[in-house]
């Protein structure tokens, strides 16, 4: 198995296990690294933002701070996921920006070992695997892990920060 490193293109440097927190989209399961996350909050519904990029859902008040929240689903490219009862929003800080993902269920807190994570294959056309770090099985399950920093690249950053 590839470690993460190698999949970043990069030597490893060791195979330290990481956190993640793998939630539901549908009924496919994403998960990113914990070290990003600051909280996870039970749903509560945001103030839409007139001229807002499509996926942002609007903002909401965190303890005096007003952070967008994003359709994660919508994101990704999957669509319009509608909030229910069992959404959460995941609470992220990147380079200080903090915002908030809309979820439709957080499933677990796993610690991995990074050998566990295989690259994407690759396929043929119409498929952008560029939020992507890898995939790896769990009890069963695929769970694509997703880089936050690449979703929120500095363009994408740019339509809600």
């Amino acid at each position: 198995m590839t470690s993460l490193e190698t999949l970043a293109g990069q030597a490893p440097a060791n195979n330290a296990p990481i956190e993640i927190i793998a939630f539901y989209l549908g009924d496919q399961q994403f998960c990113v690294r914990t070290t990003s996350i600051r909280e996870i909050r039970g749903w509560a519904k945001s103030t839409p933002l007139p001229h807002a990029s499509p996926e942002v859902m609007g903002m909401m008040n965190l303890r005096g701070a007003v952070i967008p929240v994003i359709n994660t689903a919508r994101k990704l490219g999957q669509g319009w996921s509608t909030p229910t009862e069992r959404s959460a929003i995941v609470v992220a800080e990147l380079d200080g920006a903090i915002f908030g993902l809309m979820v439709d269920r957080v499933s677990d807190i796993l610690t991995l070992d990074q050998s566990m994570i295989q690259p994407v294959p690759e396929m043929t056309s119409g498929y952008d695997k560029g939020f992507v770090e890898g995939i790896f099985a769990h009890q069963g399950e695929m769970i694509c892990f997703l880089n936050l920093d690449r979703m929120f690249a500095e363009p994408g950053k740019a339509d809600f920060f």
